[in-house]
């Protein structure tokens, strides 16, 4: 463990949080004004934590997207545990057959939102597997019983309080005994990557990443074991984090087993929108993507 790994461990050891924390080379977001696919396997390989392709899609699409997403009739939302507008579905303390039977009925009016010229979730998921591929590797939805998960979401955060999105881990949730004959389950052996295609964001909004990946001895405290939110403000005390602001047009890919959460919009009427979903390896050959 170097020296920075050890301050932040004892500094959520001191707030009863315990768990990984990467050096400083890991947990420097790299940031780049192309998309790089290389940059997204490090974070799949956990070589680093985070990376953000500055103004990756262009304003048309973004304005289309999201112009699309508050027009259209399916589009619901969501009152408990992360208050949001979203189209799509999520995994989220779901059975496997509740999740898939979601991704189908909700399939279509995804599709009629995302069939755009330039859909940025293709190029995205199409650079990926373009990149893996000569490694062996296939990037595909996550599957069970012939039948395939959500493609995306497409969401708008509105917590109303000190975050727009609490303090939470994406590893927890996929450790969901309802979904234990679920392949996404062994994603945890790995990086539980979560992906973030801003297309719309006012004043504030930032991305708040802390450098812990918080271990099982603390969700077993915290009583989050097999949900990973919220995590308290007291228990983050201490605990390095990247603060990171974001455009429209920016992609952003980073490791979801850090805590991590979501500040609010501080102008009246702006809101945050994004293109998003969840991947990860569930062994040396195959990733998949998953809501």
């Amino acid at each position: 463990m170097t020296a920075s790994e050890a301050t932040a461990v004892r500094a959520g050891k001191s707030q009863g949080l315990t768990g990984w924390s990467g050096d400083d080379e890991y947990f420097a977001f790299r940031e780049y004004r192309e998309f790089r696919p290389r940059a997204v396997i490090d974070v799949l390989r956990g070589i680093s934590a985070g990376v953000v392709f500055r103004g990756m899609v262009s304003p048309a699409p973004c304005a289309e997207l999201s112009a699309r997403f508050w027009a259209s009739p399916d589009r619901l939302r969501r009152s408990t545990e992360a208050p949001s507008y979203y189209l799509g579905t999520y995994h989220y303390h779901k059975t496997t057959a509740d999740y898939l039977d979601d991704s189908e009925r909700t399939a279509a009016a995804l599709d009629r939102v995302l069939d755009i010229p330039g859909d940025p979730l293709t190029a995205f998921y199409g650079g990926l597997a373009e990149a893996l591929a000569p490694e062996g590797v296939t990037v595909r939805p996550a599957e069970h019983g012939g039948r395939r998960a959500c493609r995306a979401l497409l969401r708008s955060w509105h917590g109303d309080g000190r975050y727009a999105l609490d303090p939470h881990e994406d590893r927890s949730q996929c450790t969901e005994p309802q979904q234990a004959d679920f392949e996404i389950q062994r994603v945890v052996d790995h990086q539980v990557t979560a992906l973030n295609i801003c297309l719309e964001n006012g004043d504030g909004g930032r991305l708040l990443v802390w450098n812990i990946r918080p271990d099982d001895a603390s969700k077993q405290r915290l009583g989050l074991h097999y949900t990973g939110s919220p995590y308290p403000p007291q228990a983050l005390e201490g605990i390095a984090r990247q603060e990171i602001d974001i455009a429209p047009g920016d992609v952003y890919v980073f490791n979801g087993t850090h805590v991590h959460a979501v500040e609010p919009n501080t102008s009246a009427g702006s809101r945050r929108t994004t293109l998003a979903g969840i991947f990860g390896f569930i062994d040396d050959a195959t990733v998949v993507t998953w809501t």
